[in-house]
């Protein structure tokens, strides 16, 4: 799964805003003829069921009228879930402080795979502590990056 083309972005984000809701982002996995877009988005009170059908109608639309995208897909509208994705500097900026999990699309220093806490965002660039080191991932090489939940065992 991969970030959607930013022309899909274009699209999408007035149909979801419109309706009172945050676009938190879009993956789009092209796989010839069963190609998944896959849309997240959020508000302050919460997403369900109702929230991701009246957002897929309105979306729909939109993807019918302007046909962004050749040959079959299924739209998927989903809440970011506990797990949430991280598909831009302002994302990454808003949850410093949080364990999360990315990776690049190259490896850097031999590793892809990086988990840890979000330090800060700049220069394009995230911060990650690792095992108490710190470590600059370039934002455009960043492939796939979510928070990592953190349980609480009720004690």
């Amino acid at each position: 799964m991969r970030q959607a083309p930013v022309h899909l972005q274009g699209l999408v984000e007035p149909a979801v805003t419109a309706l009172g809701y945050e676009l938190v982002g879009i993956e789009y996995a092209p796989q010839g003829r069963g190609s998944l877009l896959r849309i997240y988005i959020d508000s302050e009170h919460g997403i369900g069921v109702d929230d991701c059908q009246r957002v897929s109608h309105q979306v729909s639309g939109v993807l019918d009228v302007e046909n962004p995208i050749q040959g079959h897909y299924v739209l998927e509208v989903s809440s970011p879930g506990l797990d949430r994705p991280l598909f831009n500097a302002q994302q990454f900026a808003r949850f410093i402080g949080q364990r999360a999990k990315i990776r690049l699309n190259a490896p850097l220093n031999g590793q892809r795979n990086f988990v840890g806490e979000l330090r800060a965002v700049n220069e394009g660039h995230v911060v990650i502590a690792v095992e108490g080191v710190e470590l600059a991932l370039p934002l455009a090489d960043i492939n796939k990056a979510r928070l990592v939940p953190e349980y609480n065992s009720g004690e």
